[in-house]
Formats: C-alpha cells, structure tokens, sequence
C-alpha cells in the first residue's frame, strides 16, 4: 500500500471521528516531523485560504468545505478542553503529511507539555490508549510545528499577539522554535499575548505574555508592510472580533466552548483579490455525547 493509501485510510477513519491505534500515530507522528522541520517561523501561504481559530477538540470540516478542496491554515489550539481533542489533533496532523502544501498548522499556546497536562489532553490520551505514549508522541511533534504564517505577504496570522523582543518579521525568522514553549520571550510572546484598548505595553493577566494596544498593531504592520494581524487565543461571542481600528482581528472557532458558553464559532475566508468573508456558526448536535453533571469552576476559562 502506497504511503498516501494509508493516510488517506487514516483520515476516513479519523473523520468518523474514530482514533487510531498508538502504532499508527507514532508513524504518523514521525512523518509529519520530517514536513513540519522543513517550514519556517514565518510560514508563507498562498490565498484563497481559510483560516481558523481555536478549535480545542471540535471538527469544522462540514462548515469550511472539505480538505483538500479548501486551503485551510490553522492558528493553534487543537486540544484541550473538548471532548475529541485525540481525534482532532490526530486528523489535522494527517491532513498536513497528506495535503502539506494546502494545509498550515500553527501551534497555540496548549500545544505544550505543561498546558496539556492541566487540561485535558493528558487524560483523554491515559483514557483513549491506556497509557502516555500517545500524549508523548503529539506534545514532542509540537515543538516543530511553525509559530506564525504571512498570507500573501499582508496577512499575519498567530495564535497570541505581538512581542515587545520583536519588530519585524526577521526577528521571528530567527527563533529557534524547536523546543517547549518558553514561560517568557519572544517565543511565549507570540502564543500568549492579547491586544487591549490601552497603548502601549501592559502585563498580561494570563501571567505570560503581554497586552498591546493599537499604537503597538498600528506600528507593526505599517514597519513590515502588512494589512493585518489575525490571531485567536481569545473567546468572542460572535466569532471573530475587529479590534484597534481593523489592524488586528481575533477568531475563535469553537463553538459553545467548554460545552456551555453558548458563543457562535467563525471562520475567516480570504479570496484570491485578499477581500474577507467571515462565517459564521453554531454548535452541531453530537451523538452520545457524554454528559457533564458538574459545572467546570470559570477560572478554567
């Protein structure tokens, strides 16, 4: 069987949201190493493309169009948080080594060891497999995974924010990506940080990164040429959220996340002319989902 017969075996099986034994990930995690080491900090891609947000264990696929016929560049946080966060991961990943020129996945602040451990990833892995291996293989795969993307050098999409360490797109180029994400610098800057309606910097109440304000959005994009930073990170009721005057818009792609916020979920599409369409969506009804009896405590979010 051809190596494409068998990821594509792989994501039929993923897309009836069945996981795949520790074997098969451990291969598919080695693959998709060797694609994602090859991609930069800055990871160009091309429009038309759909970009997304945080998903935390949830599919979108029957929202945005299927993968390969959409391109699709997701902004991080794959797990955590939803009930299918093994399921998901995996699919994205498999969609990458299949599709690697169509596909752009970011990493998020929870594709991190210490992240997964607190909320839920780690556990879902112990109970799905039985033991951490699976856990393993995805949390080492996250360190290669890119920090940002450049859409037609004019759309700049993360998962936190900006930088007080970083000016220009270079500095990120620079960085040495390959590791667990940092507790501070540039590297934690770009998975951590908000935008915020005051200038400037501020310390951020997450307690890594920073807050930025539009003088600091405004100055980024005009150094490095840019129209936009897209980013995620942040829950918004609707979706997706225009912030300091249209230099800077966040994106949330989970719908009712945590399974009680009763937000709507979006998706950013971008044409060939760079022009924007946002869609926006609620949550599908699931089968057997399980049922939650005890309310999580609000600090979780």
């Amino acid at each position: 069987m051809s190596s494409n017969d068998e990821v594509d075996g792989w994501i039929a099986q993923l897309m009836q949201c069945k996981p795949l034994s520790e074997t098969e990930v451990k291969k598919l995690c080695d693959k998709a190493r060797e694609v994602l080491m090859e991609e930069s900090n800055v990871q160009p891609v091309r429009c038309p493309v759909t970009v997304c947000g945080d998903i935390h264990g949830q599919f979108l696929f029957r929202i945005g169009g299927n993968s390969p016929d959409t391109n699709y560049l997701f902004m991080g946080d794959y797990v955590d948080r939803g009930y299918y966060s093994v399921e998901t991961v995996t699919l994205l990943v498999a969609l990458k080594l299949r599709y690697r020129d169509r596909v752009t996945i970011l990493r998020g602040n929870h594709e991190s060891r210490q992240i997964t451990q607190v909320y839920g990833f780690y556990d879902e892995c112990l109970r799905k497999y039985g033991n951490a291996n699976v856990w393993k293989f995805f949390t080492d795969l996250f360190d290669y995974l890119p920090l940002t993307a450049l859409i037609d050098n004019q759309i700049f999409c993360l998962h936190g924010g900006l930088s007080p360490s970083i000016d220009t797109l270079d500095h990120i180029r620079s960085i040495d990506r390959i590791q667990e994400v940092p507790h501070e610098g540039p590297m934690c800057d770009l998975l951590w940080s908000d935008p915020d309606d005051r200038c400037g910097w501020g310390i951020s109440p997450r307690g890594a990164g920073y807050t930025f304000g539009q003088d600091i959005s405004e100055a980024f994009n005009h150094n490095n040429g840019l129209t936009l930073v897209a980013r995620a990170h942040q829950l918004v009721m609707e979706g997706f959220s225009w912030s300091q005057e249209r230099n800077v818009v966040t994106i949330f792609s989970a719908p009712n996340y945590c399974y009680r916020c009763g937000n709507q979920a979006a998706i950013l599409e971008v044409d060939d002319a760079l022009k924007y369409t946002f869609l926006q969506f609620d949550p599908a009804p699931r089968a057997g989902e399980p049922l939650v009896s005890r309310r999580p405590p609000d600090y979780f979010l």
